[in-house]
C-alpha cells in the first residue's frame, strides 16, 4: 500500500513538473514572434509579407522581395505604402558588405525658398500639406528598380505578377483601415472634390479592388522604371498634377534619380549599428544618442525605469537640437558628420547631465525654425535564404499624403514638401525643428527621420529594424535595439514594449497613454519633466527581425498595427 502511495506521489510530482515545464515553454513561445528557419518578411500587412515570401520561395532574394513587398503595400496599405512617395534602404549582403539607397522625394525645379509664404512673409496655411503644391517629385519606383537592378535575381514581370493579382482580385479591409479611412474621408473628399475609391462607406471585411492601380503596375511591369518617369504613366500623372495647379513637370520626373549613399555605421558595446545617412537624420541621431548613453549602466537601471528614461531623454534632447541646426540634403549643405558623432564632442554634450534635474532646453538650443514631419510612414524588414538582410522605410509623409488621389492611375501622392523648413523663426502646427540647412531649393531632398537599421553582433547579422512615426522614428528604433541588447527581450517583446519620446522641442516627454506606472510619471514630474500622454497615443509601429542563437529568425510584428511576419 505504502509503495503504491509513493508511486502515485511520484506520478503526481512528475505530472505537475511536466505541466509547469509545458506552461513555461508555451509562455516563452507566446512572447516570441514568428520563428522561421531560412527567411522572413515583416511588414504592415499580411498580404504584402506573404507576397514578399512568395518571391523568395521562387528563388528571388531580399531585393526582389523588396520590390514585391513595397508594391504590395502600395496596393493594400495606401495610407503609407506608395508609388507616389519615396524612402530609404539600408542593406547588408551575406558577405558583410553594407550600403544604403536614398530614394527620397525631391523638390520640383520651379520650387523656391519662400514658395509657401504670402506677400507679407507669413506661411500660407495648408499650402505645403494639402493638395498639389505639397507634392514632391516621387522616388519610390526609381528606388525599387535601382535596388533590384543592382542586386536582384528575378525578372520584374515575375516579381510584380502577384502584386498585380492582389490589385485585381482585391484584399480585405481591416478594422483599423475602416477607422482610418473614415477619419480622413471628409478631407480626402474635399481635396479631390468628389468621393474616391477610398471612402467612409468601406467596412471591415469588405474586399477592395483597385483596377486602375493594377493597370498602372502592369504597364510598369511591361515597360520598366521609365514607364513611371517618361512613359504613358508619367504623362498621365503630370496632366493630372498640372490640372490641379502643381509646378511639377515632365522634366522633373525625367531628371529624378535614386542615389547610393554611404550609411552611418558605429559601435555600441559588441554591436555594429548601420543606419541611414542624410538626407535622413536617423543614422546620425541614433549614433549620437547611443554613444551618449553607452557609458551608463542601463541594464542595471532596468527597462523603462526612472534612471533609464532620464538618460535616454537627455541624450535625445541633445541629438534633436543638433538635428535641427546641422542636418539637410548632403548634396546642398556640408554636414560635419565626423564631429557630430565623435566621442569627444558627445561626451562634452552630456557633461551637464544630472540625475537631479532636467537640462533646460534653452541651454542646448540651436535652431530657430520649426518644421513638420508626419507620423504616417511604413517600414518593412526582410532577411532572405541567402543571408542578405534589408531594412526599408517608405512614406507619403502624411496619412494618404497630400490627399490627392490620381484616379486614372490608382494611387495617392505625397505631401513631402512640408518636410522642408518653410520660414525662419515661426512654428507651424506640429513641432520638429529645422534650420537653413533644410530650407527649400530646386531638386533638393527634404530632411527625414526615417531610420532603417541593420545591427550586427560580433561581425554577424543580428537584427533588421525600423518603424514609421515621424519624429518618433529614431527613438522607437533606439528603444527596440536597447530592449533586445540591454534588457534581453525577444524581438516580439522589444517591439511591443511601451515607448516614450523626447525631441528637444516642445519641451516634453511623450509617453504612450496608460502604459507607464503612475508613480514613475509622478517622479519624473517632481524632477521637473513635462509629461504628455495625449499627443502620441501610438509611438512607432516597429517591424524587426532577430537572428537567434540557434540560427533561426524571429520576426517581430508590432501589435499596434495590422503588421504581420511571414517566414519559411
Amino acid at each position: 500500500m505504502k509503495q503504491n502511495i509513493i508511486v502515485l506521489l511520484c506520478f503526481a510530482i512528475c505530472y505537475l513538473s511536466c505541466k509547469d515545464q509545458s506552461k513555461t515553454s508555451n509562455s516563452v513561445i507566446e512572447n516570441r514572434g514568428v520563428i522561421s528557419k531560412s527567411a522572413m518578411v515583416v511588414s504592415a500587412r499580411g498580404e504584402a509579407s506573404k507576397i514578399g515570401v512568395e518571391i523568395l520561395k521562387q528563388g528571388g532574394n531580399a531585393f526582389d522581395a523588396m520590390m514585391a513587398t513595397e508594391m504590395a503595400l502600395a496596393v493594400c496599405y495606401p495610407y503609407a505604402g506608395n508609388l507616389g512617395g519615396g524612402g530609404f534602404l539600408v542593406y547588408r549582403m551575406a558577405d558583410g558588405t553594407k550600403g544604403a539607397l536614398d530614394y527620397r522625394e525631391k523638390s520640383p525645379l520651379a520650387s523656391s525658398k519662400n514658395m509657401y509664404l504670402d506677400e507679407d512673409g507669413n506661411v500660407i496655411k495648408n499650402l505645403s500639406t494639402i493638395g498639389s503644391m505639397a507634392v514632391g517629385v516621387p522616388g519610390t519606383i526609381a528606388g525599387i528598380f535601382e535596388a533590384q537592378k543592382r542586386f536582384g535575381k528575378l525578372d520584374v514581370a515575375s516579381i510584380l505578377k502577384p502584386v498585380i493579382e492582389l490589385a485585381q482580385n482585391g484584399y480585405k479591409i481591416t478594422e483599423k483601415q475602416e477607422r482610418r479611412i473614415a477619419s480622413y474621408d471628409s478631407l480626402i473628399t474635399a481635396v479631390n472634390e468628389k468621393e474616391i475609391l477610398y471612402n467612409k462607406k468601406l467596412k471591415a471585411g469588405q474586399t477592395l479592388i483597385n483596377t486602375a492601380l493594377a493597370k498602372t503596375l502592369q504597364r510598369i511591369a511591361d515597360n520598366g522604371r521609365d514607364e513611371f518617369y517618361t512613359g504613358e504613366t508619367a504623362k498621365q500623372l503630370i496632366d493630372y498634377l498640372q490640372s490641379k495647379g502643381s509646378i511639377i513637370t515632365l522634366e522633373d520626373l525625367a531628371k529624378y534619380e535614386a542615389k547610393w549613399r554611404d550609411p552611418i555605421s558605429f559601435q555600441y558595446d559588441d554591436l555594429t549599428i548601420t543606419s541611414m545617412s542624410p538626407p535622413s537624420s536617423g543614422g546620425i541621431c541614433l549614433n549620437q544618442i547611443m554613444t551618449m548613453v553607452e557609458p551608463f549602466d542601463l541594464e542595471d537601471y532596468g527597462h523603462n525605469s526612472l534612471r533609464t528614461i532620464q538618460v535616454l531623454v537627455e541624450a535625445e534632447k541633445r541629438a534633436y537640437a543638433d538635428r535641427s541646426f546641422y542636418l539637410g540634403d548632403p548634396d546642398f549643405v556640408d554636414i560635419p558628420i565626423e564631429t557630430l558623432t565623435s566621442d569627444m564632442y558627445l561626451q562634452e554634450r552630456m557633461k551637464e547631465f544630472s540625475f537631479q534635474a532636467p537640462t533646460p532646453v534653452d541651454s542646448i538650443s540651436h535652431g530657430k525654425i520649426i518644421a513638420y514631419e508626419s507620423n504616417e510612414t511604413t517600414h518593412y524588414s526582410i532577411v532572405d535564404q541567402f543571408g542578405n538582410a534589408i531594412a526599408v522605410t517608405t512614406t507619403l509623409n502624411g496619412g494618404y499624403g497630400s490627399k490627392l488621389y490620381v484616379e486614372e492611375l490608382g494611387f495617392f501622392l505625397n505631401n513631402e514638401m512640408d518636410d522642408f523648413s518653410s520660414k525662419p523663426g515661426e512654428p507651424n502646427y506640429y513641432g520638429l525643428i529645422g534650420a537653413e540647412a533644410n530650407s527649400i531649393a530646386p531638386e533638393k531632398r527634404m530632411l527625414s527621420s526615417m531610420t532603417p537599421t541593420i545591427v550586427e553582433k560580433d561581425g554577424e547579422f543580428y537584427m533588421s529594424v525600423g518603424t514609421p512615426g515621424g519624429s518618433t522614428i529614431i527613438t522607437s528604433v533606439l528603444q527596440t535595439i536597447l530592449n533586445v541588447h540591454e534588457f534581453k527581450m525577444t524581438m516580439q517583446e522589444a517591439v511591443n514594449a511601451h515607448r516614450f519620446h523626447n525631441q528637444w522641442l516642445p519641451d516634453e516627454i511623450r509617453m504612450e497613454p496608460n502604459s507607464f506606472d503612475k508613480s514613475l510619471v509622478k517622479q519624473l514630474q517632481n524632477l521637473g519633466y513635462n509629461i504628455n500622454e495625449e499627443r502620441s497615443p501610438i509611438i512607432g509601429i516597429v517591424d524587426g527581425i532577430l537572428m537567434q542563437e540557434d540560427g533561426t529568425l524571429e520576426g517581430g510584428a508590432d501589435k499596434r498595427g495590422d503588421d504581420t511576419a511571414v517566414g519559411f
